[in-house]
């Protein structure tokens, strides 16, 4: 089950990640995270469907969704599509931050859909392409999407409790890099929260109120990323990805990985489903 597309990996030439949605082949779910950066999938083929704070928004050929900084959101692409993924760093529009260092892009359709697509498409070109002087002129396209994204999509009001649950996730933000660094390990609800200050009880909460989900189903999902990953890419055993990965033992990988995917792993290396 080999990615058959390219995935775009900038280096330092441009000051954006530029990348294929690693979701193109189909058959995919990205479970619920969130990120600093401003994120932009800009749907070209097929369609995709977006969770993002629990409400749904299908995105079909030709609109593009824009993901704001801390917001909680998943994937599911059950088809095969063609999108393209900008990643932009929050620093990016310093100079256009509302009160709390903060910004905010709306999600609703507009006539400048046609004019953020094209330019999204000829900036993916530019940069697979190469030619003499592709930096300057992916960068150029990349300044007049950031243009349009501040002249158009910006909301000057934002709530003061979309604000308040940004500055939340930015602290838990430190407790979930800490669990995808070691979620190989013992990783207990009572062991992190020991690690870095806090009671089980109110660490549990701030899962189920900032992150909309639950600690054991968070890390669940990065265990079994890992474990796909393994299963696609490797021919070890069920057991060796279970302990791998974090799982204590092959029964317990397996009912986790059927509750999310609806199959056992033994059937995803089969290609079945």
């Amino acid at each position: 089950m080999e990615y058959s597309h390219e995935i775009i990996r900038p280096n330092e030439d441009i000051p954006f990640k530029l990348f294929v949605f690693e979701g193109s082949d189909g058959n995919y779910i990205r479970q619920k995270h969130w990120h600093r950066s401003i994120e932009i999938f800009a749907l070209f083929e097929g369609k995709l469907t977006f969770f993002i704070n629990e409400q749904e928004y299908p995105l079909r050929p030709g609109e593009f969704m824009v993901v704001n900084s801390n917001e909680v959101h998943s994937i599911f692409a059950p088809e095969a599509n063609k999108t393209i993924v900008l990643q932009i760093p929050l620093s990016t529009f310093e100079n256009y931050y509302t009160d709390e260092r903060f910004i905010y892009f709306s999600r609703s359709s507009r006539h400048q859909d046609e004019e953020v697509m094209k330019l999204i498409g000829d900036m993916f070109r530019t940069y697979t392409e190469k030619a003499c002087g592709y930096e300057l002129k992916v960068q150029s396209q990349f300044y007049m999407l950031v243009y349009l994204l501040v002249t158009k999509y910006r909301q000057t009001e934002v709530s003061p409790e979309v604000v308040r649950l940004g500055k939340k996730l930015n602290r838990l933000s430190a407790i979930t890099d800490y669990m995808k660094k070691n979620y190989s390990r013992d990783l207990s609800l009572e062991t992190l929260a020991k690690t870095f200050g806090y009671s089980p009880t109110y660490l549990s909460r701030m899962f189920r109120k900032y992150a909309l989900t639950n600690y054991k189903t968070y890390l669940d999902g990065i265990r079994l990323e890992h474990a796909v990953e393994l299963l696609e890419r490797t021919d070890q055993s069920i057991g060796e990805i279970a302990l791998q990965c974090g799982f204590p033992n092959s029964k317990a990988f397996s009912r986790a990985f059927k509750e999310k995917y609806g199959m056992l792993p033994s059937g995803f290396r089969r290609g079945e489903g």
